[in-house]
């Protein structure tokens, strides 16, 4: 499946800590343009934060658009999967969401 940025979809989210995966909700933060010539897309981890917070969590403040559940963020913990591995669309972050999401990669990352 090739995602949109800001897609939310559902991914085997990676555990160091252990041999296992888990299917997580998990946001695509790549382009489109870039997933699909790579076959991979860059997602960022979408928690309930319930155990722990860093410092660039934001949160997500429509998550019906986003297709979740509970309240969630979107944790800076960042990792690439091919695309086979997206299970599943869940939805996307609104515009609002959308633009944080922007102004927080920009702070991050330099972009303009």
């Amino acid at each position: 499946m090739i995602c949109e940025r800001g897609d939310v979809v559902v991914v085997p989210f990676p555990f160091f800590e252990r041999p296992v995966s888990k299917r997580r909700p998990a946001l695509v933060c790549s382009q489109r343009a870039f997933n699909e010539s790579n076959r991979h897309s860059i997602f960022a981890m979408i928690t309930t934060g319930a155990h722990s917070s860093w410092p660039s969590d934001l949160p997500i403040t429509d998550g019906t658009s986003a297709g979740l559940d509970h309240t969630s963020i979107v944790r800076m913990k960042l990792f690439t999967l091919p695309n086979d591995f997206i299970i599943r669309k869940l939805g996307d972050l609104s515009r609002w969401d959308t633009v944080a999401l922007s102004k927080l990669t920009g702070t991050i990352f330099g972009e303009h």
